[in-house]
């Protein structure tokens, strides 16, 4: 058969005969190099097993690597063994060991999935185990976690029909959606709460990282892993390294923030935050901000440290001084998208800013009618 080629090297398709169905599909096939030999191997039929291009690349580089075996060996592999959900998600793991979110989402794992519909297989799934899963967490009023769950769910799932451990679910797993347009504020008496309750705590660490969550708008994973030679007091600037965005990035060091650093501690001579060892940082110093949120009596549903980034983002843009590219590149988003949560904010002040201006003109000419009328 004729071979075609793809955008995508060493991956070429040919068209044959859909299974079951009147119609053609492509069948792709990787080619690579391997101690010497050429090897030529199926990757997938577009419909039958939902490959395309892209998918067929990241299996050959899978190939080339070693990370998978042979397909042949691959389904009788499935034909043996019983690939519930929590031994499709541990092959999903070491498939993506470099992956930055992974730790967090194996905790959403371990808490959620791991105990119940982690044990099963998903040709013993039905829709009614999905509802009342996202029912138990939504009742919980954890909203945004049972999308993540579900989310999590689906994409294992996917992993293993494109391995070919396992067949496609028979339903479909809806994600619920979320309000992700949220920000958190708070009011000037509770930010003067704030710092009263940072001074007297007793947890200076705690302390120190929710004031520079305030005075920098850094997420609490970029400050945990703060290290001190990423702190540039000299030229003024902060570096955050391998950030949610992706790239390296700096962002300025304000006076603020520059004395806050400058009054902390240095327990460690790596990082910020040392944990119990000083040779890796603290997991996240809950016991301590939890205690100054209650004493500071922060709004319930508050999130301590990423409610201050919203709070510093929020301060900015509605002082009508900051435009939206300048807070986005100090909010280190990847896209003006999530930016633009503020974006009312900063139109408040400019529309309040240009009020002030008729205000200025009419009461000039009231002046003037006075002095005529006086005169």
């Amino acid at each position: 058969m004729k071979r075609y080629k793809t955008n995508y090297p060493g991956v070429f398709y040919r068209e044959a005969e859909r299974i079951g169905r009147t119609g053609t599909e492509k069948i792709y096939y990787v080619v690579f190099k391997k101690d010497g030999k050429v090897i030529e191997e199926k990757a997938g039929r577009q419909y039958a097993d939902k490959m395309t291009p892209a998918k067929a690349a990241h299996f050959r580089g899978d190939r080339i690597e070693g990370r998978v075996k042979r397909r042949k060996e691959i389904r009788e592999a499935a034909s043996v063994k019983k690939w519930t959900l929590n031994l499709l998600w541990d092959e999903y793991r070491k498939s993506n060991p470099a992956a930055k979110s992974l730790k967090n989402e194996h905790r959403k794992w371990t808490r959620n999935v791991k105990d119940g519909l982690g044990k099963k297989q998903p040709a013993e799934l039905v829709p009614l185990d999905i509802d009342r899963l996202r029912l138990s967490l939504q009742k919980a009023g954890k909203i945004t976690t049972a999308a993540r769950v579900l989310e999590l769910i689906r994409r294992t799932i996917n992993f293993g029909v494109n391995r070919g451990l396992i067949q496609p679910l028979t339903f479909k797993i809806s994600i619920p959606q979320q309000n992700n347009q949220t920000t958190e504020d708070l009011s000037t008496g509770e930010i003067t709460r704030l710092l009263k309750a940072l001074d007297e705590s007793p947890y200076m660490q705690a302390a120190t990282l929710m004031r520079l969550a305030l005075f920098t708008g850094m997420r609490k994973s970029e400050l945990l892993r703060l290290k001190w030679k990423d702190i540039d007091l000299e030229k003024g600037f902060i570096t955050i390294r391998d950030p949610k965005g992706g790239k390296d990035q700096t962002i300025p060091l304000n006076d603020s923030a520059r004395d806050v650093i400058e009054a902390h501690p240095r327990d460690s001579r790596v990082f910020l935050f040392p944990g119990r060892d000083r040779k890796k940082p603290a997991r996240d110093l809950r016991k301590g901000v939890d205690a100054i949120r209650k004493a500071a009596k922060l709004p319930k549903g508050f999130r301590p440290i990423h409610g201050l980034r919203h709070v510093f983002a929020s301060t900015l843009a509605s002082s009508g001084k900051v435009d939206m590219y300048t807070l986005q590149k100090l909010l280190t988003h990847k896209s003006p998208h999530m930016t633009q949560r503020y974006a009312h904010l900063r139109d408040e002040a400019l529309k309040n800013a240009s009020n002030l201006m008729g205000e200025i003109i009419s009461k000039t000419i009231e002046e003037k009618q006075n002095e005529k009328q006086t005169g």
